[in-house]
């Protein structure tokens, strides 16, 4: 843990200044730094340059999609057998499936579609503790494409380079929550030319193919939206964090859970007084969240969690620990200038981090993550509504148009191995 002498009153400066509303912002911004007026006269902030224009973007009349008449046991089927799916942080292929059939880019002519989607939820056969079962969860993917694959000719024409597939498992379409045992299986290899769509996003891993859109967890819009306090409420606890440190039941010596960034961050920081961390869960979670500075946004089994979403719709400023993570619509979203990136070797040095802070960074971070876009980008709403995750998606498939050379393949002419694959993969579902 750093030194508490020298950072303590630079940060009670900050926690003085962050329990103001952000309606009042510019008065603390003000105190701090004469320089600082100017810059805090609205309560949010348009991300500048290409970002802004792409998150802004509409995708309708930009593409086309057909989704596939899959039997009901791919997709609803399931949900009906298990409805926690339609609450747990996978649920996003659930209502992308749902987004799609009433959305304007729809079309019912296959001929005239530039995607294809096939809607299978590879995520909702769940173990008796609510998590994606490993093993079934490929063996259904390769059942729903050999599924298409004989009842339309348009897989086989490209190898399915021009269908996408919404993966929302801990590691994608390597479908495992260890990594070892996800980067010992890869992608699938069926799905090696198909666009894929999924939460997992972590640079140079084996797990992440490139041209794949990455998006944020699902997080239940209606849930928080019940949560939301006023906005006037001072923000008075400077870092915030609810969630394990250990998992001794799947890493019962320690160390590979997270990498090792949890237990660190408990055993730095249990007693500090400007971190309010603990494994509890309370009910006033999402209001605590809106009471706080910052968030930590650590890995767990996989980078990526539904916190990240969670810090951003209650304006908590993302602390963001997780190397080499590739974080949901990069192009649209400025995650360095809204969020904190700490290095999990770092984590010791988390408090000089954050309290070496200024309070005009501070205050523009807090300033572009209460512009509603940012906030609309990262959430999957029933209805949809513009600019969210679901239209973030198609824009990033609509940006991949034209399909690249090479898409279509001779007759007859196939690049993928139906026989690749684990053992256990090319069972029967």
């Amino acid at each position: 843990m750093g030194s508490r002498r020298g950072w303590l009153p630079v940060a009670l400066l900050l926690l003085a200044a962050s329990v103001l509303s952000p309606q009042n912002a510019a008065a603390a911004g003000d105190a701090a730094s004469g320089e600082a007026e100017h810059a805090v006269q609205q309560h949010s902030e348009r991300i500048s340059g290409s970002a802004g224009d792409v998150l802004e973007d509409n995708p309708v009349g930009r593409l086309k999609v057909f989704i596939y008449d899959l039997p009901r046991k791919y997709n609803k089927k399931m949900v009906n057998k298990d409805p926690r799916c339609l609450n747990h942080m996978f649920a996003a292929e659930i209502f992308m499936h749902r987004f799609l059939l009433s959305s304007a880019v729809r079309t019912l002519n296959p001929k005239e579609a530039d995607w294809f989607y096939t809607p299978v939820y590879t995520t909702c056969d769940l173990t008796p503790a609510g998590l994606p079962l490993p093993f079934k969860s490929p063996r259904v993917m390769r059942s729903a494409i050999q599924y298409i694959s004989n009842k339309w000719p348009f897989w086989n024409r490209t190898d399915g380079a021009d269908h996408f597939f919404v993966v929302p498992h801990d590691f994608a379409a390597c479908f495992h929550y260890q990594e070892e045992k996800a980067i010992e299986r890869g992608i699938l290899p069926l799905l090696r030319r198909a666009t894929l769509v999924q939460t997992f996003g972590q640079e140079n891993h084996v797990c992440l193919k490139e041209g794949s859109i990455i998006i944020p967890p699902y997080a239940p819009p209606q849930k928080m939206q019940a949560h939301l306090i006023s906005p006037d409420t001072p923000r008075s606890i400077f870092v915030y964090f609810r969630g394990l440190f250990y998992d001794t039941g799947n890493d019962p010596e320690g160390g590979y859970y997270a990498r090792g960034a949890r237990a660190s961050l408990w055993e730095n920081f249990k007693s500090n007084p400007l971190f309010d961390i603990s494994t509890d869960h309370p009910a006033t979670y999402y209001e605590d969240m809106q009471r706080a500075v910052f968030c930590l946004c650590p890995l767990g089994w996989a980078p990526w969690s539904p916190r990240l979403v969670e810090a951003v719709v209650f304006g908590c400023i993302p602390v963001i620990i997780a190397d080499d993570i590739v974080l949901p619509f990069a192009d649209a979203i400025p995650w360095e200038e809204i969020g904190v990136f700490v290095e999990e070797k770092d984590v010791p040095k988390l408090d000089t981090i954050l309290t070496s802070m200024s309070i005009d960074d501070i205050l523009r971070k807090q300033r572009l993550l209460a512009n509603p876009s940012m906030k609309q980008a990262m959430l999957f709403p029933q209805p949809a509504q513009p600019r969210d995750a679901f239209h973030q998606i198609l824009n990033g498939l609509a940006r991949k148009l034209p399909h690249p050379e090479g898409t279509y393949l001779q007759p007859g002419k196939t690049l993928l191995n139906w026989t690749a694959g684990p053992v256990g993969d090319l069972k029967p579902w």
